[in-house]
């Protein structure tokens, strides 16, 4: 269970990362996530529980203190608000400050205010202002001139991107159905969701990534013929009236990297493919 869990928060510890998110909020997600899993679990068990029995099997399924799980079922189990990063907080505090330069001449890195080390200062004195800068940089926040050694912002930074938050949409909609139908499967829930990926090994990263053009004709088919096929169930169930509450989400995914060093293989059974492929 432990290694399942790994291989999922590897990447949300890099999605993390990379949009400067910081654990303090993730934490604050995973330890909600838990509370509403466990509350709709008890609930489900005996939908007759009393409010304070119902907090105690809350704390009991997830090792969250009481106090806890009754802030937070109170709170009406809301996601929290996260808390920006460092370099986020300055770069908010820079950009809505009317009296420090917006332009691409910025502020000298060292020295007196007004300087970006000075303004770090007011943020932070628990982080050195060089490391702020280097986040910032990363999450290209800021531009530094290393030649007058002068930071400016990215105002491109200022303008929320839309494929970014489309992107994310996307993420969070197709990742977490596909997740949840993963975890419905493990927890042995009835009818089981159909789950299914081809996996191979022993291929240069040329031959893996070339493998793309197939799974892509593939989709072009299977959109062709399910879209036609869900808009006629769509109409049918108007016209007769059925309750329209269900939702269905159909995708396909190919993901290829070369691996810094050897992995073992999944389990194989008797219906796996030969010659390195498995379904």
């Amino acid at each position: 269970m432990l290694e399942a869990m790994q291989s999922l928060l590897a990447p949300l510890g890099r999605l993390a990362v990379a949009q400067g998110l910081h654990f303090d909020s993730l934490e604050a997600l995973l330890k909600l996530a838990m509370v509403q899993a466990a509350r709709e679990a008890a609930l489900k068990a005996k939908p007759e529980a009393l409010p304070h029995r119902l907090v105690s099997r809350i704390a009991t399924a997830t090792g969250i203190n009481r106090r806890e799980v009754t802030r937070l079922v109170g709170e009406s189990l809301e996601a929290p608000r996260p808390r920006p990063s460092m370099a986020l907080r300055l770069f908010f505090r820079w950009s809505t400050d009317p009296a420090l330069p917006q332009d691409e001449a910025g502020l000298p890195r060292q020295g007196p205010a007004p300087s970006f080390d000075a303004l770090a200062a007011l943020v932070t004195r628990d982080v050195h202002p060089r490391s702020l800068l280097d986040d910032m940089l990363r999450l290209k926040l800021v531009n530094w001139q290393q030649d007058s050694d002068r930071v400016s912002l990215n105002r491109a930074a200022l303008v929320p991107d839309r494929d970014q938050a489309r992107l994310l949409g996307l993420l969070g909609g197709n990742v977490g159905d596909h997740l949840s139908a993963a975890v419905d499967n493990v927890a042995g829930e009835q009818p089981r969701h159909f789950e299914q990926a081809i996996w191979a090994n022993g291929l240069s990263l040329d031959s893996a990534q070339g493998v793309r053009g197939l799974v892509e004709s593939h989709w072009q088919q299977l959109t062709q013929q399910l879209v036609p096929e869900l808009q006629r169930r769509i109409d049918r169930d108007e016209a007769d009236g059925a309750p329209t509450d269900a939702v269905v989400r159909v995708g396909m995914f190919m993901y290829s990297q070369r691996r810094p060093a050897p992995t073992a293989e999944p389990a194989r059974d008797e219906e796996d493919l030969p010659d390195g492929a498995n379904d």
